[in-house]
């Protein structure tokens, strides 16, 4: 009886616990500076303003997770245990809930109904700071130079696949573009997972896979350099870059928020007292600078750089979704934010950089600032499908299906292709594979959770979270108001 309690109470402890948003450092940020924010950026003669689909990211957002703005009703079958779950805003800018959700769901469609059963490669390209800045709001651009790099890829696989006799082979990738830098800076650049091979057809019609080796040092060189070739060949040919000077990108429109999305590039500031002034970096001592190491899959050339040193094995499925994760993460997490006593924000790097910069010190404008510019235009497709990957292609179905097993491949075909039908999971089942823990279990006995009606109305909102005494306000964002003084400390 005793284990049996042991192992019912571990299995109690691991269900879900609904997270405090409002208590969160970047949503205080949000609802006590998001109306000053707008009204300084509406009143910059040069700026057209905030876009619509920006103030309608930092709105919501502000709601996200609030109970008091409605919420899902759940009950145990078992003890009759209530448990109130709020609404989350769905926004794809930079929500750490709703962008993690969001990462899990992609990153299970790619392993189970994307990528084939055969090893893959990711390929890395990172871009000067002039076409990262051209690329953050010209999404047709993106997609151009971005086909541009993935035919050049693979082209450089048919042809190590063609030397060992394969012929006519054809492989695909599936491309993340990232918006965003560790330091959340605006840093446009290409996550490609690749096939790290080529499928053939064979003389009775069967699908076959060659595996390609791993690409040398010089190799990824070579390949650099003809990316580069291309995409500046392209930029010329737009009229966007001069021939005889070979960089400065012509500049003929005027984005909304172009001088935001030029200051985040640059790591600088945009707005306020200190507009132009590099981001404030916290850190130990530097460290010793070392040269490119070899055998690192790794080159640079003219700024851009090109990185194909992570792999994961045919086999290797949890890895390959571990992978996919990490290239669909939601640019903020809300444990590398802090407040400082003076009230600025540390963001602590991942990775702490060669000066020894350990965390940037934002100043609360500064910050939503940076998350404006991060924010991905509506209707822009960030994932995106090329070669036997791609929606339409003729291979796609016999590739996907490729090294299954007939388990698999009967659950598979079975499933219906209606779109939107198959491809959606529930939120429990996101949570169950993502994070290991069971939404729908009841935290006191165990049993099972069974949605029993949405709350919507606000009169009923706040009578059910009165009775529980929880707190039934919804959030109020706090008056715009003018900057404060500039101190000593941020003068520099």
């Amino acid at each position: 009886m005793e284990l049996c309690a042991a192992a019912a109470s571990e299995t109690i402890s691991r269900s879900y616990v609904r997270r405090a948003p409002e208590q969160g450092v970047l949503h205080r940020v949000v609802r006590d500076h998001l109306q000053t924010f707008l009204w300084e950026l509406d009143r910059r003669e040069h700026e057209r303003g905030a876009p619509l689909f920006v103030k309608r990211e930092f709105q919501r957002f502000a709601r996200c997770g609030v109970l008091a703005h409605g919420f899902a009703r759940f009950r145990c079958t078992d003890c009759g245990t209530d448990r109130l779950v709020a609404f989350s805003c769905k926004g794809r800018g930079f929500c750490p809930s709703c962008g993690g959700r969001r990462m899990t769901e992609r990153a299970a469609h790619l392993v189970d109904h994307v990528l084939p059963r055969a090893p893959v490669r990711q390929w890395v390209l990172s871009l000067p700071f002039e076409l990262r800045y051209r690329l953050a709001w010209d999404h047709r651009l993106c997609r151009a130079v971005l086909a541009v790099y993935v035919r050049a890829l693979q082209g450089f696989y048919r042809k190590r696949t063609k030397a060992s006799g394969h012929r006519g082979g054809r492989t695909g990738t599936v491309t993340v573009i990232q918006r965003f830098g560790g330091a959340l800076n605006l840093n446009v650049h290409f996550h490609t997972l690749a096939v790290d091979g080529v499928f053939v057809r064979e003389p009775d019609g069967s699908l076959s896979f060659a595996a390609a080796k791993a690409p040398t040092d010089e190799e990824v060189d070579t390949l650099l350099g003809v990316i580069r070739a291309r995409i500046l060949r392209l930029l010329v040919r737009r009229g966007l870059l001069c021939a005889e000077a070979g960089d400065g990108l012509d500049e003929q429109e005027a984005p909304p928020l172009r001088a935001l999305y030029a200051a985040s590039v640059r790591q600088r500031v945009a707005m306020g007292q200190r507009a132009g002034a590099t981001v404030l970096r916290l850190g130990d001592a530097p460290m010793a600078k070392r040269d490119l190491p070899k055998g690192r899959r790794q080159a640079r050339l003219g700024g851009f750089d090109l990185h194909a040193n992570t792999s994961v094995r045919a086999k290797n499925r949890p890895k390959l979704e571990r992978l996919c994760r990490y290239l669909l993460r939601p640019p903020v997490a809300e444990d590398r934010l802090s407040l400082a006593p003076d009230g600025s924000v540390l963001v602590r790097l991942k990775t702490p950089w060669r000066d020894g910069t350990s965390h940037i010190a934002l100043q609360p404008l500064e910050l939503l600032e940076k998350l404006a510019a991060l924010s991905p235009r509506p209707y822009v497709n960030l994932i995106v499908y090329h070669g036997v990957l791609a929606p339409n292609a003729k291979w796609r179905r016999e590739v996907v299906d490729f090294g299954r097993s007939p388990v698999e491949n009967a659950s598979f075909a079975s499933t219906p292709t209606k779109v939107g039908a198959s491809q959606n999971r529930t939120w429990a089942e996101l949570m169950r594979r993502g994070l290991d823990i069971d939404v729908l279990q009841c935290p006191d006995c165990g049993g099972r959770l069974r949605f029993v009606a949405a709350i919507l109305l606000s009169s009923a909102i706040r009578r059910i979270l009165r009775h529980l005494g929880l707190p039934s306000d919804p959030v109020e964002l706090a008056p715009a108001r003018a900057p404060p003084e500039l101190d000593d400390a941020w003068a520099c």
